[in-house]
């Protein structure tokens, strides 16, 4: 009975986390990247200083806890998964603006 409980809820956030990504206004987000100065060093299909936002959303298609990595390494910053350059930290940014990118881009294709 346990498990049974325990594979419901995992459903459940899986079901939650793909239902907040499809809520996401791909004009909106792309407006926040712009006014987030995202764009300096992203874009979204071709690498500029870092990686393509479609590339991370192929790498971390499968991976159920990206959205949350992805949020926490944009707040703190990070190196070495894409290549030498490390990407600054983000930490002025609001929780909210951040979690709102990474669900896009973790739905492009």
């Amino acid at each position: 009975m346990k498990l049974n409980h325990a594979l419901a809820v995992a459903g459940l956030l899986l079901a939650g986390n793909a239902l907040a990504q499809a809520k996401v206004d791909p004009k909106a987000a792309e407006a926040l990247m712009q006014k987030s100065g995202c764009v300096a060093c992203h874009a979204i299909d071709k690498k500029v200083i870092g990686p393509a936002y479609k590339d991370v959303a192929a790498k971390y298609t499968a991976d159920k806890d990206a959205a949350t990595r992805l949020a926490a390494k944009v707040k703190a910053g990070g190196s070495g998964v894409w290549g030498p350059i490390p990407m600054p930290p983000n930490g002025q940014a609001p929780e909210a603006d951040i979690k709102t990118l990474v669900a896009w881009i973790l739905t492009l294709k």
